[in-house]
């Protein structure tokens, strides 16, 4: 890959293990207001949403929804840090890739992003985050990772992009970005890598 420069990272799934914190973020508010905690189903959905497109989901046709959208806002998440984990060896790697090339992320998470990396020690290992609190149009748009080649003024053959979702796929078609699957075998990808450090053997590093 003689032209790539950046290499591109989602967050929720594939730098970190957030299914948990993620369920019971939403199962607190979903408590708040009086309904069911998430089902299966619903996680995955609100899983790879922003926080924004998950309380519509969820309180979708409910009277509550405006005010669920007001509380999410305001809620503080550092009780919620440490259901957070790394997903192995990515601050390893991480290390290695910045010798030879720029790191950035792309992802819906929101307002807890800074605090999410900073936690977990990863917030000097990026040049670049671009959250849904920093576009207008958040995925599945590929704004995000339009930002981040101009950013940069890199054209799409010169990006990586890294996901673990099809919602990540098709940011990754809509930007011309080249995508790599991380422990999603059933996606579409140039690269499909099991762990991080089979990026590493990719880029023969």
């Amino acid at each position: 890959m003689p032209l790539l420069q950046v290499i591109i990272y989602d967050c929720d799934g594939v730098l970190i293990d957030s299914r948990e914190s993620n369920q019971a973020f939403y199962n607190h508010i979903l408590a708040r207001f009086g309904l069911s905690p998430l089902t299966e189903a619903q996680l995955a959905v609100v899983h790879v949403s922003t926080a924004q497109g998950a309380i519509d989901y969820l309180f979708q046709g409910h009277p509550s929804r405006e005010a669920a959208q007001a509380y999410q806002k305001t809620i503080n998440n550092a009780p919620f840090l440490p259901l957070i984990r790394l997903e192995p060896n990515i601050r390893e790697v991480l290390i290695r890739l910045r010798f030879r090339y720029r790191t950035a992320i792309a992802t819906n998470r929101g307002k807890s992003l800074p605090l999410v990396l900073r936690n977990l020690g990863l917030d000097d290992l990026f040049d670049l985050t671009v959250s849904a609190y920093d576009v207008t149009r958040p995925k599945p748009h590929p704004e995000c990772l339009e930002k981040i080649l101009t950013y940069f003024r890199l054209e799409p053959e010169a990006a990586l992009y890294i996901g673990d979702a099809a919602l990540d796929q098709k940011v990754a078609k809509a930007a011309g970005v080249d995508f790599a699957a991380y422990k999603n075998p059933g996606l579409t990808a140039r690269y499909h890598l099991e762990s991080h450090v089979d990026l590493l053997a990719v880029l023969k590093l």
